[in-house]
């Protein structure tokens, strides 16, 4: 074969040149390997076959690949369209058409029920009663604070032997913010209860009444003031009658419903805050037909509706389902025996003002529901 017929190739499949002759294309053969040299003819080698059948692993791999990646925005999804269901029939369920939650109890008064002469009250006289509770707070001592309470001259003598008995409460009145407020109505007057926020989360509440055409603190009420430290009355300190400003929580309300009398136990409330309460007491026993029976009655009622004494426009703040009570206690000892009598219930509030502030119907006197003594403990273990 002439040079002139022949030329140089390149191999497809070895990648070698070679040289051959021009015609005889299907003929023709590489000197090297010994295939044909056109790409796709012929058995592929052993390393492209390898390398072939690790594309195809990478290829297979990669589809597991892609498959496993997608799992988790497919889950993801699920649990997106699940949770939109759950918030779409919980809005069904708990939402009114105006967009608010339905209240699963009664709902607590609120502003909005105030009248406009209310609100108008309301609105002008709080921030003058804030100044009065800033300058009462920011007074250093006793006699200073006094200038700020109701009845100053017969207030003074107590203020002193309350805080003979307990530390001066300094109080930052810049650090208070006013949670809430509404008017009461009293039979000599108008006042504003006020409920504040303080820095550690907790609230204090004041009640203001106008006296000589100003807004003065009622202070008994601020306080909890009390003739003598409830603790030490039980352990048998102090006069054998005081007036005490008390907790009272009903004993087996449901249990006791048909028994002639009502059982309740009482705590010492802690000046200045709302929520804290003492020791309790043991067992007291009210006849419910008698006075003290029907205005207790009358007064956890309004406790069970959520109501306040005097209509009071502002959800209950008593802990516990507590009520409010001013009474007065006997202490009777006998030698080493000692009992405890609940002589009158004063008022079910702690205002200074002996209004009772709930309705009582065929309220019947104590002499004639009950000539004995009314309300008994069972005397303590020997001291």
């Amino acid at each position: 074969m002439s040079k002139k017929s022949n030329s140089w190739f390149h191999c497809g499949q070895c990648g070698s040149m070679f040289l051959a002759s021009k015609g005889d294309f299907d003929d023709r053969t590489c000197t090297e390997c010994g295939q044909n040299p056109s790409l796709g003819l012929g058995p592929i080698p052993n390393t492209a076959q390898a390398q072939y059948g690790k594309a195809e692993q990478r290829e297979k791999l990669g589809v597991r690949k892609q498959k496993k990646n997608l799992f988790m925005p497919l889950l993801l999804l699920a649990w997106v369209i699940v949770i939109a269901l759950i918030l779409g029939i919980a809005r069904l369920l708990f939402y009114q058409d105006s967009g608010e939650i339905k209240p699963s109890v009664i709902a607590a008064p609120k502003e909005n029920e105030l009248t406009a002469e209310d609100l108008i009250f309301k609105n002008e006289e709080e921030p003058r009663c804030s100044q009065v509770f800033g300058a009462f707070l920011s007074a250093s001592s006793p006699e200073e604070r006094n200038q700020y309470v109701i009845n100053p001259v017969k207030t003074a003598s107590r203020m002193a032997l309350f805080y003979s008995l307990n530390p001066l409460t300094n109080i930052d009145p810049s650090t208070l913010s006013l949670a809430k407020s509404a008017p009461l109505k009293f039979s000599n007057g108008r006042a504003l209860e006020t409920v504040w926020n303080t820095p550690n989360s907790r609230q204090i509440d004041a009640v203001f009444i106008q006296e000589a055409g100003e807004w003065r603190i009622d202070w008994d009420h601020f306080v909890r003031f009390s003739d003598f430290p409830w603790s030490l009355f039980l352990a048998g300190s102090g006069e054998p009658t005081g007036e005490f400003r008390l907790l009272a929580r009903e004993r087996l309300a449901e249990e006791r419903k048909n028994e002639d009398t009502i059982s309740i136990v009482l705590y010492a409330p802690r000046p200045g805050t709302l929520m804290d309460i003492g020791q309790q007491s043991p067992e007291f026993l009210i006849p419910r037909a008698s006075e003290n029976g029907k205005l207790l009655e009358a007064a956890l009622k309004l406790e069970r509706e959520d109501k306040r004494p005097f209509g009071l426009q502002l959800a209950s703040p008593n802990p516990n389902d507590l009520i409010r009570l001013r009474v007065k206690v006997n202490r009777v000892q006998k030698e080493l025996e000692r009992h405890f009598e609940i002589e009158k219930i004063i008022a079910c509030h702690w205002y200074s003002i002996d209004e009772q502030g709930v309705e009582i119907t065929n309220t019947t006197t104590q002499s004639e529901a009950n000539p004995n003594p009314e309300t008994q403990l069972a005397p303590p273990p020997n001291p």
